[in-house]
């Protein structure tokens, strides 16, 4: 497959980018741009616990993630679900099965204290999500 992929690398270099030059300068400001919107693991958390202040399965999780911009889960689905799994296990969420086929995740009372604790102590949200995690 890599092969194949080199291949079609040198014909669109060949076609349909032949014409785009990049600078240095320009590489340069793209590299910064992504590094600073790299998702932070707290904010991660943090848009994970704000979307799941209501009822949702771990595929609208993930969806909704991707609509905020938040690739961290992009084709590491698992990961997602090991987060899940341990905020269940510390006691932030509830879960249900609807017809035995389909979870569906919302955050608990104690969940819900933490993320209005995290979200009106902003800039110590980093500290917040640790306590949580090592409970």
């Amino acid at each position: 497959m890599e092969e194949r992929l080199k291949n079609l690398k040198k014909v669109l270099d060949k076609t349909a980018f032949s014409n785009l030059n990049f600078t240095d300068q320009h590489r340069k400001n793209i590299k910064e741009r992504i590094n600073k919107t790299s998702e932070s693991d707290e904010n991660v958390l943090l848009a994970v616990m704000q979307l799941l202040v209501h009822e949702k399965t771990g595929y609208e999780l993930a969806k909704n993630l991707r609509r905020r911009g938040i690739q961290k889960f992009e084709d590491a689905e698992g990961f997602l679900y090991i987060l899940l799994h341990r905020l269940e296990q510390k006691g932030y969420l509830q879960s249900s099965w609807e017809d035995s086929k389909v979870k569906y995740y919302r955050l608990n009372d104690k969940g819900k204290r933490l993320l209005q604790k995290a979200e009106s102590k902003h800039s110590k949200k980093q500290f917040v999500f640790k306590e949580m995690l090592q409970e």
